[in-house]
């Protein structure tokens, strides 16, 4: 367990500006860009109207308006805004996960450090799950922690910047329920990891086994099939729906990238407010996704792949 321990650890000191630095310049650059809109907001406001902020202006109507059901729609409202910070991080999570995976075993035998690794007693298997467990359960775990603080600090900067201007706005961020997002975010580690299976043992398989090249291998084979599936769809030799090949693209290139297995959690019920919509997020809707068979044979033909990977890093010879 120890040894597991160093090898994490080392894919993480390998790779620590996609691991690490990536998600926090994400999330600085989201403040940047928020800040930016912030100081834009006061500039046009005393552009349009001197007399007046144009930001406290309009917080300060909704501030003297709110309602009972307002209140509940500004709380909803503030979770969405941690959310979208996490979201928009977790878009740069899924392009890290994919190109480390890719190169996760290529670069070892393309810098011939596959050759030191091999001296030590370390064996193939361990080395590959500590590559699967850095980009499934670390990688997502530092975005998570990255995004949940962009969210909380965009909020405190815009609370700031209204009570600049006499707007008292921080009895509004206890409407929030940020140990409800965090408890949601951090629970859906392990259905990202579940999820994420099948792409990372196809592109750790294409990286194990290509001699060069590996992105086009592991992107060309699986759209080829697709578009040969299409293609005989066409001329009826068979019978194979457009969306179940797509689903199936999908779920080899694409799933690194939270969230899609929402789309496949059964009996969704549809909200027309924000707050409802939330409520889809809470862990006890998103787990249903666990009684779905196709989440279960994505986890089988993984396990399939990252054998045939572990297999070919132990005896495949490039020289």
């Amino acid at each position: 367990m120890k040894t597991f321990y160093w090898l994490v650890k080392r894919e993480f000191w390998e790779h620590r500006g996609g691991f690490f630095w990536a998600p926090v310049i994400t999330g600085g650059v989201f403040l940047l860009l928020n800040l930016m809109g912030i100081i834009a907001g006061e500039v046009l406001g005393g552009h349009f109207d001197g007399t007046a902020n144009f930001i406290g202006n309009n917080m300060r109507v909704l501030d003297n308006a709110l309602d009972k059901e307002a209140v509940a729609k500004v709380g909803a409202g503030l979770d969405l805004m941690m959310y979208s910070t996490t979201m928009m991080i977790s878009i740069v999570l899924g392009f890290v996960v994919f190109f480390y995976c890719l190169g996760s075993l290529y670069d070892d035998r393309r810098d011939r450090s596959l050759l030191f690794w091999k001296s030590l007693p370390i064996s193939d298997t361990a080395t590959v799950l500590s590559k699967v467990v850095s980009a499934t359960v670390v990688a997502p775990f530092i975005a998570l922690v990255s995004g949940v603080l962009t969210g909380i600090v965009m909020l405190l900067m815009f609370a700031i910047a209204l009570s600049l201007h006499g707007v008292g706005v921080w009895h509004l961020l206890t409407l929030a329920h940020p140990f409800r997002v965090i408890v949601n975010l951090v629970g859906s580690i392990p259905l990202y990891f579940l999820w994420a299976l099948p792409t990372v043992g196809w592109l750790m398989l294409c990286s194990a086994w290509a001699r060069s090249k590996p992105f086009l291998w592991a992107v060309v084979i699986p759209v080829a099939m697709g578009i040969g599936i299409g293609w005989f769809n066409l001329l009826g030799t068979l019978h194979v729906s457009n969306g179940h090949w797509a689903g199936w693209l999908a779920r080899i290139l694409l799933s690194v990238f939270p969230g899609g297995w929402f789309n496949q959690i059964p009996n969704t019920i549809q909200h027309s407010d924000l707050a409802g919509s939330l409520a889809g997020l809470d862990l006890n809707r998103t787990y249903m996704v666990l009684t779905t068979p196709d989440i279960w044979i994505g986890v089988l033909a993984a396990a399939a792949m990252l054998a045939g990977a572990i297999w070919l890093r132990r005896w495949r010879d490039d020289s």
